[in-house]
């Protein structure tokens, strides 16, 4: 950081002041990056509430990852998320006595 306040310096000719974005320290209200394990959900009506942040939860019905960011679709009394439509219906469909 310091040697490009110093180029910097030399290209202008005259001193760079920090008003230019050049901090060291994260200002306190910066967002921190998520870990990129999986997240603890508990899924509401509508919404979900995050219980132990992560980037992603696992699907009930195959298993992979899903990103918060993409997650749809999720059973309130069963607490369980899906990947998708498809993968919701096979689960009503398995617990569904016919």
């Amino acid at each position: 950081m310091r040697s490009l306040v110093t180029t910097l310096r030399r290209l202008v000719g005259r001193p760079f002041p920090r008003r230019y974005g050049l901090r060291t320290r994260m200002n306190r209200y910066d967002r921190q990056p998520q870990p990129a394990e999986e997240a603890v959900v508990e899924y509401l009506d509508g919404e979900y509430r995050v219980r132990k942040p992560g980037a992603y939860v696992r699907c009930a019905v195959t298993g992979e990852p899903i990103p918060l960011e993409e997650l749809r679709y999720w059973n309130v009394d069963l607490q369980e998320p899906y990947s998708g439509p498809h993968a919701k219906l096979m689960r009503l469909r398995a617990k569904k006595p016919d």
